[in-house]
């Protein structure tokens, strides 16, 4: 049993103190690797006899024993995966290659993303009234992710619901101090854009993160973010995730003091509800 099978078998029953060094050697393997048990004591505020009582706890006779398990970790993703990948024909190879092209195509997005749009949604989502996303099929999970961290900095934000009623409800019961976000991957909800359209018809504010620049939905929107094109749907569901998490962060940045602040309130009521 691996070392990050012990410790993902013992995790439920740790105590404070030892899931906190079970979730960085699991989450920071690699860093921890060039550690002695003194200084990986001092990087998480424990002292050096837990980090001893941790590794027996998971049956080793101490730290040296776990350490050397973690650099055999380490040395075989440094020396045996990119060896195993070079074969094509091989799920080391197909994964390899996944992972370039998910890469390749994040980089062109990043040098084509138009962050004057970025800064215009940024605007437009601290002065909506209520904020309304549309999806549909592979960019519903994009739709929720977005809608969580709007949520964390408690901005008027929900779904609208699915089907074409709900996307004609939303547009009609809109109104000019709202804002509509559509998440468009590829086109397989083709009433999105004709949603846009009516509500840009009626002066409501509308911007669209799409996976590819031609898509209907982003010559219907007031504001597009765009990636770049590729035939593969499931590297232009990465990609959009990729442009939500550049949005929240650029969110993050321009309302620090509200994500602050929501942040502060909610771990104030989670320490009540404990």
């Amino acid at each position: 049993m691996s070392y990050q099978e012990r410790i993902r078998q013992a995790r439920p029953d740790m105590s404070k103190s030892f899931a906190k060094l079970a979730d960085f050697l699991l989450d920071s393997y690699i860093e921890a690797s060039f550690m002695t048990a003194t200084e990986l004591a001092h990087e998480l505020n424990l002292d050096a006899a837990t980090v001893v009582r941790f590794s027996q706890h998971l049956g080793y006779s101490g730290f040296p024993e776990l350490l050397r398990e973690i650099r055999e970790h380490v040395k075989v993703d440094l020396m045996v995966r990119p060896v195993e990948a070079q074969e094509p024909a091989s799920i080391p190879g197909v994964v390899a290659s996944a992972m370039e092209e998910l890469s390749e195509t994040l980089e062109r997005t990043k040098m084509s993303l138009d962050t004057g749009a970025m800064t215009q949604l940024v605007k437009h989502i601290g002065e909506a009234r209520r904020i309304v996303v549309l999806a549909e099929g592979p960019a519903q999970p994009a739709a929720y992710n977005l809608v969580y961290f709007l949520e964390q900095a408690n901005f008027p934000v929900h779904i609208a619901r699915p089907g074409l009623a709900g996307l004609a409800r939303t547009v009609h019961t809109a109104t000019q101090q709202d804002l509509l976000i559509a998440l468009d991957v590829a086109n397989e909800a083709p009433y999105i854009a004709p949603a846009l359209r009516e509500a840009r018809a009626k002066d409501i504010t509308t911007a669209a993160i799409v996976g590819s620049p031609s898509l209907a939905s982003s010559r219907s929107a007031h504001i597009v973010l765009a990636a770049r094109a590729t035939p593969n749907i499931g590297v232009e569901i990465v990609s959009i995730e990729a442009i939500i998490f550049a949005l929240v962060q650029a969110l993050r940045w321009h309302y620090a003091d509200r994500y602050a602040g929501a942040e502060q309130a909610i771990e104030e009521l989670s320490a009540l509800l404990q």
